[in-house]
C-alpha cells in the first residue's frame, strides 16, 4: 500500500517558536496550527491558508456556503497550495459520474477509525473546493476528497494520493465535460502514469474497468452497474461488448476482471472469502455498491473491516441528499439526480412505494444546458403516479413526460408544487442547481 510520509506525528507537541524568527505571517498562531509548522510550509503557503480560512469565515457570516471562496483566494495567493496541503496526509480521491459525494462521506467515516479526516463534505469537488476543505482542517492526517472526474488528472498530478476510487463513468453534461469515451481515455492515461497508487474500481462498469486495467494496483469490486448505454462498444477495439448475466467481454480479449470484493444483496464478500453484512444508511441498491467501494478503500489503508463498515453504515443525509423536510404539512424526501444514469438509479429508489413525486429540472451551466439527456431517462416508470413538473425547464420536462405517457401537472415553483400536493409524504427529485436552490430556500424558510 502506498501512503504519504508525515513530517512528524500529527499530535506532536509544538516546541516554542518565535514567529518573527522563522517568518510566520502575522495572525497565525503556530501553537494552534501544528500541521503548518510540522509540514515546513513556506510563508507564502501559510499566508494563503490563513487568508483562505478568513475568507471562508466571512463568507459564511454573510450567509453564503463558504465552501469554495477560501480555496479560490488561496490558489490566487499560492498556485502550489494544493500540493502543500496534501503533502503531509494519506489521501483518498473519489471520482466517477454518480455517487461521489455519498461515497466520499462513507470513506471519510471509515478512515475516521484511524484519526481525523479532512473532507470536502459539501461536494465542492474542483481544485478550489479541495483547497478549501484541506485548509479548513490543516492538522488532519487523512483526507477523503471527492474530485470532479474531468479534473482528476490535474489533481492526481499535485496530490500524490494513496488510493483512487473509480465508481462509474457515463454521459454527463456533454456541453461542459465532453464525450464520456474521451474522458475514459484521459483518465486511463493519467492513472497509468501513477503505478504506485491503489485504484479501487467497479469491475461491473466497462469504462471504469478499461481505466483501472491500465494501472499497477487495481482492487476490483463488483458493485453493480445498472447503466450500460454508454459502453455498448469496446473502448479498446470498438467491437460490440457481449454481456451474459453480468459477465461481459469483447472478442479482442478485454473482459470483466475477476472481482476481489463482491456485493450480494445485503452482504459483501471480501478478498479472503468472508461474507459480512453490508448496510448503508442511505437508500438504493447503488449505495450498497458505494458502501463496498468505500470499505475496500479503507481496508487497503489498514482500517479493520468491521469498524470500517460500522462507520460507513452511520452515514445518512449527505450534503442534503436524502434529507427529510416538512413544508406546509408535507413530509418530503429530497433526492438528487443529474444525468440519465443517476435518474435511473433514483427512480429505482422510489419504486418501492406509490408516493406523489415532484420533478425539478434546471438547465444552467452547472447542470449542462443541453437537455437532450431527458429523453434517455425511463420516466415511463412513473405511469400511474401523482406527478408535478417544476423548475426553470419545466416545459422541456413536461414535453418529455407527454411522450412517456405520464400524466402530470406543471407548477414552475418547486415549493408551490410541494404545497399543491395532499398532506403527507412525497418524494422530490431535482437536478444539480435545482437541488441546491431548493435546499437553500428550505434552510432559510422561504
Amino acid at each position: 500500500m502506498r501512503t504519504t510520509h508525515h513530517a512528524g506525528p500529527p499530535d506532536a507537541p509544538a516546541a516554542p517558536v518565535d514567529p518573527a524568527a522563522d517568518g510566520a505571517p502575522a495572525g497565525i498562531d503556530e501553537r494552534t496550527e501544528p500541521a503548518v509548522r510540522l509540514s515546513g510550509w513556506s510563508v507564502r503557503t501559510r499566508v494563503a491558508i490563513h487568508t483562505a480560512r478568513l475568507a471562508a469565515r466571512l463568507s459564511r457570516a454573510a450567509g453564503r456556503a463558504g465552501g469554495v471562496i477560501g480555496g479560490r483566494v488561496a490558489l490566487a495567493l499560492d498556485p502550489g497550495v494544493l500540493t502543500e496541503l496534501a503533502r503531509p496526509r494519506t489521501t483518498v480521491l473519489v471520482t466517477g459520474t454518480n455517487g461521489k459525494t455519498t461515497t466520499t462521506a462513507m470513506v471519510a467515516a471509515a478512515l475516521g477509525v484511524l484519526g481525523p479526516v479532512a473532507s470536502n463534505r459539501s461536494g465542492a469537488n474542483m481544485p478550489d473546493g479541495l483547497v478549501a476543505a484541506l485548509a479548513d482542517q490543516p492538522s488532519a492526517p487523512y483526507a477523503a476528497l471527492e474530485v470532479d472526474e474531468a479534473h482528476l488528472a490535474a489533481v492526481l498530478a499535485v496530490t500524490a494520493p494513496a488510493v483512487v476510487v473509480l465508481l462509474n463513468l457515463s454521459r454527463d453534461q456533454i456541453d461542459r465535460v465532453g464525450e464520456v469515451r474521451r474522458l475514459e481515455r484521459a483518465l486511463r492515461r493519467a492513472l497509468a502514469a501513477c503505478p504506485a497508487v491503489t485504484v479501487v474500481a467497479n469491475c461491473d462498469d466497462i469504462l471504469v474497468s478499461s481505466v483501472a486495467a491500465a494501472t499497477g494496483r487495481p482492487v476490483w469490486v463488483s458493485a453493480g452497474a445498472a447503466w450500460r448505454a454508454d459502453a455498448t462498444a469496446c473502448p479498446h477495439c470498438g467491437d460490440v461488448v457481449r454481456d451474459r448475466s453480468g459477465q461481459w467481454w469483447c472478442r479482442c480479449g478485454f473482459a470483466r476482471p475477476r472481482p476481489d470484493w463482491i456485493v450480494r444483496r445485503q452482504s459483501v464478500r471480501t478478498p479472503e472469502g468472508l461474507c459480512v453484512p453490508l448496510a448503508a444508511g442511505v437508500p438504493g441498491k447503488a449505495n450498497l455498491g458505494n458502501a463496498a467501494m468505500a470499505a475496500a478503500a479503507a481496508v487497503s489503508l489498514g482500517v479493520p473491516l468491521l469498524p470500517a463498515l460500522h462507520g460507513i453504515g452511520s452515514i445518512g443525509e449527505v450534503a442534503g441528499r436524502y434529507r427529510l423536510f416538512d413544508h406546509q404539512g408535507r413530509r418530503a424526501r429530497l433526492l438528487l439526480a443529474k444525468n440519465p444514469a443517476g435518474w435511473r438509479e433514483t427512480l429505482a429508489v422510489i419504486t418501492a412505494h406509490d408516493l406523489p413525486v415532484v420533478l425539478v429540472v434546471n438547465g444552467r451551466e452547472a447542470d449542462g444546458r443541453d437537455l437532450s439527456w431527458l429523453w434517455d431517462v425511463p420516466f415511463d416508470n412513473l405511469v400511474g403516479r401523482s406527478v408535478i413538473v417544476s423548475g426553470e425547464c419545466h416545459l422541456d420536462l413536461a414535453a418529455r413526460l407527454v411522450y412517456a405517457q405520464v400524466a402530470h401537472t406543471v407548477v414552475p415553483d418547486p415549493l408551490a408544487a410541494i404545497a399543491q400536493l395532499p398532506a403527507g409524504p412525497i418524494d422530490v427529485i431535482a437536478n444539480y442547481t435545482a437541488f441546491r436552490d431548493l435546499t437553500r430556500r428550505l434552510n432559510h424558510g422561504r
